[in-house]
């Protein structure tokens, strides 16, 4: 079997190395996205939200240049082995970074609305939340770049508790709501916003396992650490002590 041409290997390593670049970027974009959304819960800031919402286009632009990128990879190099670990990852990692920017146009979404009513407690906690989400989100866009597997699988680690600052967030403003119908409004679009970062925790942790797969060839050993007990949350037994105008604001 003839050797390889060497001109072949180099223009093929180069062609991997821009691929990598362009999943980097996009999660540099991505990261800017979430923290521009973040600050405008915060500053309830209605301009800092617009910027978000239409520069969501940016993420998507990304997300279809490496799809292009890796299908014509996958089409004329018939990559195999580590090589094709790399395109199936940038791959995978580009959906995933899609999402969180979604999530964070729907934050940004959400903080418009709340900017128009009445400021409330909870939302104190979504800066909590949004820190440690971008904490994760910087740790396994590290660990990609660095092909660092440990990193990965600490960020991974990570969702747990960040599901326990969501599961604390959700019942504070359920109990907000249930004091005061006047809260229902501000609250249920808080509650909106903890999921979307709940969500991104989420997306971000995808990241770590396919970083993991992209490493050492497949995804990491055991279940993926969840702690989320909303869904074990029922309003209805919660909403029993609520002002009765409280329990038709909630069930309308």
């Amino acid at each position: 079997m003839p050797a390889p041409d060497t001109h072949t290997v180099k223009s093929f390593a180069q062609e991997l190395h821009r691929l990598t670049n362009l999943v980097t970027q996009m999660g540099g974009v991505a990261e800017a996205q979430v923290e521009s959304a973040i600050q405008a819960v915060v500053r309830r800031d209605v301009e800092l939200a617009a910027q978000v919402m239409q520069s969501d286009h940016r993420i998507d632009e990304y997300e279809r240049a490496i799809d292009a990128e890796t299908l014509r990879l996958l089409a004329l190099r018939q990559p195999m082995a580590i090589d094709l670990r790399e395109i199936l990852s940038a791959l995978k990692i580009a959906a995933d970074l899609e999402r969180i920017g979604d999530y964070a146009a729907n934050i940004a979404k959400r903080s418009i609305a709340l900017a128009q009513v009445q400021a409330v407690r909870p939302a104190a906690g979504v800066p909590r939340m949004g820190r440690m989400v971008q904490e994760i989100m910087k740790e396994v866009l590290d660990a990609f770049i660095e092909r660092d597997v440990e990193k990965a699988i600490a960020a991974r680690q990570r969702d747990n508790d960040l599901d326990d600052l969501y599961t604390s967030l959700f019942r504070e403003v359920l109990t907000y709501m249930m004091e005061d119908p006047r809260n229902i409004t501000p609250c249920t679009h808080l509650l909106f916003i903890a999921k979307n970062l709940e969500r991104i925790g989420d997306h971000a942790t995808n990241i770590a396992e396919t970083v993991h797969f992209l490493v050492v060839g497949q995804p990491p050993a055991g279940e993926r650490p969840k702690s989320d007990e909303t869904s074990f949350t029922v309003l209805g037994a919660d909403m029993a002590a609520a002002p009765d105008d409280a329990k038709s604001q909630a069930e309308g």
